[in-house]
């Protein structure tokens, strides 16, 4: 198991140069493109045959994994533990509310709200696993369908990825990979053959889902622009986007997460709310928000009945084109969308991760869902239009078809199309980022080019296939990469579920062993309230690291060599630790550090002041107190009863 003062951060290979992961999965990537290429409907063949012996045979086991991740994410937002910070106690979120909604979605299904969110909901109406087609019970059913394809699951696989992903990253110090999620469980191996193979599997399945989403998303683009502007719907056409995206994609890696990324999410997501509301307001608004909120209360009142079911009383091929497929899809995309969910979320309290992860973007997903599909259902419905033949026959024009319906169709239409570009380069430059952090066992100071090598892969990749016709069997072979990695999900539920009860016992052991601020007590009293009214540069505190706070850890330091207990001090600029390799293997590190602060002198005075102090750090983070005054003695007094607490802490982690 983790905990915060056993992360085994200093058994971390060095990374320089080209990994092996890189190697390996380049080479691989290499060899299925090639077979793909050479032999496509063999192929094509091949991975169909697959998957239609997944559904046949081991459609339960998807449903026992999506459902199980549903429960575990339950438990880790109600747990007691749910205010654990996703990095040190004091770490506070890089992004605001609305970016970083605006990132989730750009990274996570963004894309296909436009590409499904009329297509869907028309097709299940017109084609119901049960039932009759084109009824009122049809288009509940439809709406309920998309909600489920799209709501609380798919968003809970991307969370729970996420959630290890930045729980081992930020508060353990584990590489930025795949791998270190599952370290309660493996141990050091996260560091050898077992750790690069999950590493691997995983940028194989981001480069592919990524490729096949741009292959194929390339013709929803072409289609509008032929729609708009007659521009030809050819190949050479959409190889012609594929290339303007990829190098789009590419500078938008290269300016990093708080430029390109953060600007285009940010711009799309004001795209999408205003295209959204036009829809609304121009369309059946009253009968939008009716459809709304009976489409949540037939999604609530139904989603444990839909989650568990199989068809086994009435077996059909629905589930496996449909449900499944989804299934599948989401789970081989949850690395890549949960290592850019987990690099956007340090500092959020894992209930806060949890909620915001999945309650926000599947709210919008579900308004999205209600305007546009019941919008073109009762199109169809009321008004005898033709937008069901055009869904039928091509789902890439479903959505521009439905735009005519509206006003300012040209202008609409080009938001759309815009809308569409920008989510494909989001996309694009996110996996690449997170590919190239996989690729480096997540070293994040790689070479530049790097990063360019794999955005023009992901770019390279879609245009073969997309010459080649091999699109189609490398999306099916993306979503029987699902199965394998299913086990994955599991043990990182596993994980979780261990790491955070380590967790718990280390806050058992903080209350049930002596205060570690009890110094006070040797100070006179006055001295007590002369500390509450000052305040000191950070020169002085520099100065008192310096004068007081070395000697008192290097004292302790001969006195730990005296003992043969392995010890190591380290001084800098701002602060001085000790860290104490302890007989069981765990390492326990003592810091004390300059920390500016507004101090808000409420013992005394209502002014708040700026102030510089001396805080112990721990690999909690901040403790939250100031030694500035303290003596030598204090000090040591201090790092030993700090130590007694780990010393506590491991015995109760024994016993468990």
């Amino acid at each position: 198991m983790v905990n915060s003062s056993e992360s085994p951060q200093n058994k971390r290979p060095k990374r320089e140069g080209i990994s092996n992961v890189f190697i390996t999965s380049s080479a691989l990537l290499v060899a299925l493109i090639v077979l793909a290429v050479a032999a496509p409907s063999w192929t094509e063949h091949a991975f169909i045959a697959a998957q239609s012996q997944i559904v046949d045979s081991a459609s339960w086991f998807y449903v026992l994994v999506v459902a199980s991740i549903a429960i575990a994410l339950i438990y880790f937002a109600a747990s007691s533990l749910s205010d654990i910070r996703l990095g040190p106690d004091d770490s506070r979120p890089d992004y605001s509310y609305p970016t970083w909604f605006s990132m989730l979605f750009s990274a996570g299904i963004g894309i296909g709200l436009l590409f499904f969110g009329v297509a869907e909901p028309v097709m299940h109406y017109l084609m119901p696993p049960v039932g009759t087609p084109e009824t009122i019970e049809a288009a509940e059913q439809a709406l309920e369908i998309t909600f489920f394809h799209w709501g609380l699951h798919a968003w809970g696989i991307y969370a729970l990825v996420g959630l290890a992903l930045a729980y081992f990253g930020y508060r353990h110090n584990l590489p930025f990979t795949l791998r270190s999620t599952l370290y309660p469980v493996l141990g050091n191996r996260i560091y050898g053959p077992i750790g690069d193979s999950v590493d691997i599997f995983a940028i194989i399945g981001t480069v592919l889902g990524v490729a096949t989403s741009l292959g194929f998303g390339v013709a929803q683009i072409n289609a509008g622009l032929h729609y708009l502007f007659d521009v030809p719907n050819s190949v050479s056409i959409q190889a012609g986007i594929i290339v303007a995206v990829t190098i789009l994609a590419t500078a938008s890696v290269l300016s990093g997460l708080n430029r390109g990324i953060r600007i285009l999410s940010q711009v799309n997501m004001s795209l999408a709310v205003l295209l959204l509301i036009l829809v609304f307001t121009t369309g059946e608004t009253v009968h939008l928000m009716q459809t709304l909120m009976q489409n949540i209360g037939i999604y609530l009142s139904g989603v444990v009945g839909k989650t568990f079911d199989l068809y086994a009383y009435a077996p059909n091929d629905w589930i496996g084109g449909w449900t499944l497929f989804y299934w599948g899809w989401w789970i081989s995309w949850s690395p890549f969308v949960g290592m850019f969910i987990a690099k956007i979320s340090r500092g959020r309290t894992i209930r806060e991760f949890i909620l915001g992860v999945i309650l926000i973007p599947v709210g919008f997903t579900f308004t999205w869902m209600t305007v546009f599909g019941n919008s073109a259902i009762n199109l169809i419905r009321e008004h005898g239009q033709s937008l069901s033949g055009a869904v039928l026959e091509n789902n890439a024009i479903a959505l521009f078809k439905f735009l005519e319906y509206f006003p300012m169709t040209e202008v609409v239409s080009l938001i759309a199309i815009l809308m569409i570009v920008i989510f494909f380069v989001t996309s694009a430059d996110s996996g690449a980022l997170v590919v190239n952090m996989l690729a480096a066992k997540g070293n994040e100071n790689n070479p530049v080019w790097q990063r360019i090598y794999w955005s023009f892969s992901i770019g390279l990749v879609a245009m073969i296939l997309l010459f080649a016709g091999g699109l189609k069997s490398l999306q099916t072979a993306t979503i029987i990469s699902a199965l394998p990695f299913s086990f994955v999900l599991l043990l990182i539920v596993i994980s979780l579920m261990k790491s955070l009860n380590t967790e718990k016992l280390k806050r058992e052991s903080m209350l049930n062993t002596m205060n570690t601020t009890p110094h006070d007590q040797d100070m006179d009293w006055r001295e007590r309230i002369n500390r509450l009214n000052t305040t000191n540069s950070p020169n002085e505190v520099r100065s008192f690291i310096r004068e007081v706070g070395v000697p008192a850890l290097q004292e302790l330091h001969d006195a730990f060599d005296e003992q043969s207990v392995d010890s190591e001090i380290s001084i800098e600029e701002d602060a001085v630790t000790l860290a104490v390799k302890l007989d069981d293997g765990t390492s326990f590190a003592y810091q004390l550090k300059l920390r500016e602060v507004d101090h808000h002198l409420d013992a005394l005075t209502d002014s708040e002041v700026s102030t510089a102090r001396c805080e112990v750090y721990l690999r909690e983070g901040f403790q939250h107190y100031d030694i500035m005054g303290y003596s030598e003695q204090q000090i040591i007094k201090d790092m030993l009863n700090h130590c007694e607490k780990h010393g506590y802490f491991v015995h109760l982690a024994r016993k468990h």
